[in-house]
C-alpha cells in the first residue's frame, strides 16, 4: 500500500495549540504547502489515526515504512500487515486503511499535510472452480467527504495495462457497477494469468495468479474536487486438486504379438517434467525408456496443458504375462512409477498406476480364395474373435462403401467378391484366351500399421482379346500388366503409328480397324487366310520408357484368319519374357455360296424354297459363286473344280466333272461356259464373285436308277489377287498346253485357301 499525495496547500497564519505529545506550537505566518515544502522544510512528525500515534522520521522508518519527499510530492509507503494500518468495512467488503498527518517545519513556519490510502483485503474476492469474482466498494468512505459525488470513469486492466471493451470481450471478463459495488469477473485460467503447480503430501494441486487492475475517477459535489484512484490486487486462487489419471488406450481386440499399451498420464502444468519411470525390475529415464522403444512423448494441448504418452510392447520383459488356460484368456500387466518434478523449485512427486489387457486367445486369422469364370472370391475367417484389423485390397483400404458392393458378412467371416478386372487387381500376363489376374489383400493392426496377414490370389481368366468380323473389321484390347508398371496404355498404336485406339484408360487400349489399314498384313496358309497387325509404342516413347522400366519393349501381335465353319485360335508371341503380355489371334468366318441365277443377267436367283429345281434337258443352268462377309480388294476366288453327283454326298460315284483345275471339261461334249463379272450396285468387288453356265444333262441310263436329280459340288481356292502364282491362282483358266496343267506346287499350298459349296438337287425332264 502507497500513499502519494501531491497537492496546493492554502495560506496558514497560525498553528492552534496542540495536545501534550503532539508537535509543539509555533506562532508566525505560513507559506503555501508547496512553496514551505520548496523552501526547505523538513518533515518532523507522522501521525497516524485513529490512534494519534505520533513518530518522527527514524520511527516511522524503523517500524518498516517508507517516507520521502519531493519540493512538490509526499510519498509514504507501508506494508499492508503494519500496525498502524486497520480494517474498516466498505459497503460490506473488508477494507485496509492507512491515514497519516504528516508535518513539515522551517523555523517558526509548520506545514501539515494529510493523506489517506485504503486497499482490498483477500476477502473481497469470492471464488469458484471456474470463476474469480472481486467486490469493489463504489463508495470508499475513507476518501470520500460527503455522500454526494458522481462516478465519471471506470476502467479495468491487467498487469497496470487498461484494457479496451474488446479486448475484455476475448477474454471472457466483465465489469458490473451497481448501487454498492463495482464487481469484476474473470474466468479461471483466462488470458492475463498463469497456473502454478504445488505439491501437498504428495498430491498434486493448482493455483491460478492474475493481478486485476481497477482505475476509478469521481467528482464530489461539495469540494468540487476530482479524486483518481487506482488499484492493482493480485490474486491467487486456493490450491486446486488435480490428481493426475493414466488413461488406457490400449485395444483390446489386438494380437499380443504385435499390440502394445498404449498410456497416457495427464494432465499438468508447464512447469512439470517427467524424469524417469520405475517399473517392478528396473528404472528407466526418459531417454532411456525411448531408446529400449516405448516411444515416450511429450503432447501440449492449446490452452497450455501437458500430458506424458507412453507405448510399452505386450512382448516387453516389464510386461507381466498370465495365461488362464481354463478361462481361455491371457491377461497381460503392467506396473510403473512416473517419477516427475516441478520447476524452478524443483519439487518431486510421483504417481503410480496399474493397467491391465485381459484379451481371449486368439486365433490368427486366415485367408482363403477362388476363382469362378469372372471373378476373384476372398474369404476372411476371424474365428472366435471380433475383427481387429483392418483390410487393404489391392491399395484400397476396405471402407463401408467398398464392404457395401463386394462384401458379404458371415458368421465369424465375411467374403469380398471382386470382378477380374477391377482396378483393385492386377494383370500379370495375357495367354491364349485368358488373362491371368491377381488380388492382393493385407490385413493390418490399425494402432501400428503393422502387417498381420498378407495373401495374394492368381487366376487365368478366359476372355476373347481379339475378335474378327464377317464385314473385315477387327478389334483388339490391349491391357498394361504388372512388369510394366511405367507403360501408358493410350500412347500405344498399331503397326501404323496413326492409328491410335479407340478408347482407354490407365489399364486398357480398345483399337478397332479394318483388315485393309493401319499396317494390317495379310497371307495364305492352307484353308486360311491370315490378317496381322501389331500394338505397339512409336519409337521414341519405347526409349523414354525403357529408361523408367525393366521390360524392354512393349509388342503385342495380333492375328485374324478365316475359314468356312471353322472355328479355330492361333496365338502368336512375340515378347521373350514368360511374364510379359502376348495377344490371341482371333477368327472370323470366310462365307462362299453358289446360286443359281433364272437366266443369264444374273439379276435374279433361285431362294432355298424352290429346290428342288426343274430343267429339261439341255437347258441352261447358271451357277454364280460368290465369297461374302469380304471387304478386302487384295483377295480373289478361283473356282478350282466343279462336278456333278446324284446325291448330296460330294464325293459320290457316279460323278462328272464340269471343271477340271480351273477350267472346263475337255471331254465334255456341252462344255462350262464362263461369263465375266463387272462391277455394279449389287457387287462391289468383281474378283470376289465367279460365274458360269452349265446346260442341263443325265448321267448314262445304265449308271442313273430313274432318280432324275442332280448335284453340283466346286472346290473353290481364295487366292492372293495382287500376286498371282501358278496353278488355279494364276487365272480361271490356265493354257491347256501348259505341260504343267493340273499340277500342283508347294506354293501353291501355301498360298491358297481352299472352300467347298454345293447346290441344291435338280431335277431333269
Amino acid at each position: 500500500m502507497e500513499v502519494s499525495v501531491r497537492r496546493t496547500l492554502p495560506d496558514i497564519q497560525t498553528i492552534p495549540e496542540q495536545p501534550t505529545g503532539g508537535p509543539k506550537a509555533r506562532s508566525g505566518n505560513f507559506r503555501r504547502g508547496a512553496e514551505a515544502v520548496a523552501s526547505g522544510y523538513n518533515i518532523t512528525a507522522v501521525v497516524f489515526s485513529p490512534s494519534k500515534k505520533v513518530m518522527n522520521v527514524d520511527e516511522v522508518q524503523r517500524k518498516g515504512y517508507a517516507i520521502a519527499n519531493t519540493p512538490t510530492r509526499l510519498v509514504l509507503r507501508s506494508p499492508h500487515n503494519a500496525e498502524e494500518t486497520y480494517l474498516q468495512n466498505v459497503a460490506g467488503v473488508p477494507m485496509r486503511v492507512l491515514s497519516t498527518s504528516t508535518f513539515f517545519e522551517q523555523k517558526w513556519l509548520v506545514t501539515q499535510v494529510d493523506a489517506t490510502a485504503v486497499c482490498p483485503t483477500p476477502e473481497a474476492v469470492a471464488f469458484t472452480p471456474e470463476v474469480i469474482t472481486w467486490y469493489m466498494p463504489k463508495h470508499i468512505d475513507p476518501l470520500f467527504s460527503s455522500d454526494a459525488f458522481t462516478m465519471l470513469e471506470v476502467y479495468m486492466g491487467i498487469d497496470a495495462k487498461r484494457l479496451d471493451t474488446e479486448e475484455m470481450a476475448a477474454r471472457n471478463y466483465s465489469v458490473l457497477v451497481t448501487e454498492a459495488h463495482i464487481i469484476v469477473e474473470i474466468p479461471v485460467g483466462a488470458v492475463g494469468g498463469y497456473f502454478k503447480s504445488h505439491i501437498q503430501d504428495d498430491q498434486y494441486f493448482v493455483t491460478y495468479t492474475i493481478e486485476p487492475m481497477l482505475e476509478l475517477l469521481w467528482i464530489e459535489e461539495v469540494a468540487h474536487e476530482d479524486t483518481s484512484y487506482k488499484v492493482l490486487f493480485p490474486i491467487t486462487t486456493p490450491p486446486m486438486a488435480r490428481p493426475p489419471q493414466v488413461r488406457n488406450y490400449t485395444p483390446l481386440d489386438t494380437v499380443p504379438e504385435q499390440a502394445v499399451f498404449v498410456l497416457e498420464l495427464g494432465t499438468f502444468n508447464l512447469d512439470v517434467v517427467l524424469l524417469n519411470i520405475t517399473f517392478p525390475t528396473m528404472v528407466l529415464t526418459v531417454a532411456e525408456c525411448n531408446a529400449r522403444g516405448f516411444n515416450v512423448q511429450e503432447q501440449r494441448s492449446p490452452d497450455n496443458f501437458k500430458t506424458f504418452r507412453m507405448e510399452v510392447p505386450f512382448s516387453d520383459p516389464v510386461v507381466f504375462k498370465e495365461r488362464r488356460a481354463e478361462q481361455g484368456v491371457t491377461t497381460f500387466t503392467l506396473q510403473l512409477i512416473y517419477g516427475l518434478v516441478i520447476f524452478p523449485e524443483y519439487a518431486p512427486f510421483s504417481h503410480s498406476a496399474v493397467v491391465d489387457a485381459v484379451l481371449l486367445d486368439i486365433v490368427p486369422p486366415s485367408v482363403t480364395g477362388n476363382c469362378d469364370q469372372e471373378k476373384f472370391h476372398i474369404t476372411v475367417d476371424y474365428r472366435n474373435q471380433e475383427p481387429f484389423f483392418v483390410v487393404l485390397v489391392g491399395k484400397r483400404l476396405l471402407n463401408h462403401e467398398f464392404a457395401q458392393q463386394y462384401l458379404t458378412e458371415g458368421d465369424g467371416d465375411f467374403t469380398i467378391t471382386l470382378p477380374f478386372s477391377s482396378p483393385d487387381a492386377v494383370f500379370e500376363s495375357v495367354h491364349s484366351s485368358s488373362i491371368r489376374s491377381r488380388l492382393d489383400v493385407t490385413l493390418l493392426n490399425p494402432y501400428n500399421n503393422m502387417t498381420i496377414k498378407y495373401f495374394s490370389l492368381a487366376c487365368s481368366f478366359l476372355k476373347t482379346l481379339t475378335e474378327c468380323f464377317s464385314n473385315g473389321t477387327m478389334t483388339a484390347l490391349a491391357v498394361k500388366v504388372d512388369s510394366v508398371p511405367g507403360l501408358n496404355p493410350g500412347q500405344l498404336t498399331l503397326s501404323d503409328p496413326t492409328c491410335g485406339p479407340t478408347y482407354s484408360n490407365d489399364r486398357y487400349a480398345y483399337f478397332h480397324f479394318t483388315v485393309n489399314s493401319c499396317g494390317t498384313t495379310r497371307k495364305f496358309i492352307n484353308n486360311v487366310m491370315l490378317y496381322e497387325n501389331e500394338i505397339s509404342l512409336p519409337d521414341d516413347l519405347e526409349v523414354k520408357l525403357n529408361a523408367t522400366m525393366s521390360s524392354e519393349e512393349y509388342r503385342l501381335k495380333v492375328s485374324c484368319y478365316y475359314v468356312v465353319n471353322i472355328t479355330r485360335t492361333l496365338v502368336f508371341l512375340t515378347r521373350p519374357r514368360d511374364n510379359e503380355p502376348f495377344a490371341e489371334t482371333g477368327t472370323g468366318r470366310l462365307m462362299v455360296r453358289m446360286r443359281l441365277s433364272q437366266d443369264a443377267s444374273y439379276n435374279t436367283f433361285l431362294q432355298e424354297e424352290d429346290y428342288p429345281v426343274v430343267r429339261y434337258l439341255r437347258q441352261p443352268l447358271h451357277f454364280e459363286v460368290e465369297l461374302t462377309r469380304s471387304s478386302d480388294p487384295r483377295v480373289a476366288l478361283v473356282l478350282d473344280h466343279c462336278w456333278a453327283t446324284l446325291n448330296e454326298a460330294r464325293d459320290s460315284r457316279p460323278r462328272w466333272n464340269l471343271i477340271i483345275n480351273g477350267c472346263e471339261n475337255p471331254q465334255d461334249p456341252y462344255r462350262v461356259v464362263f461369263h465375266p463379272v463387272v462391277a455394279d450396285a449389287r457387287v462391289h468387288f468383281p474378283p470376289h464373285v465367279k460365274r458360269f453356265e452349265v446346260y442341263m444333262f443325265s448321267f448314262a441310263e445304265d449308271a442313273v436308277e430313274q432318280s432324275g436329280q442332280v448335284f453340283v459340288h466346286c472346290d473353290v481356292v481364295i487366292c492372293d489377287a495382287s500376286s498371282p502364282s501358278s496353278g488355279p491362282c494364276s487365272g480361271q483358266c490356265v493354257n491347256q498346253d501348259n505341260p504343267k496343267r493340273g499340277q500342283r506346287h508347294v506354293k501353291d499350298l501355301f498360298e491358297e485357301g481352299h472352300l467347298y459349296v454345293s447346290s441344291g438337287y435338280i431335277l431333269w425332264v
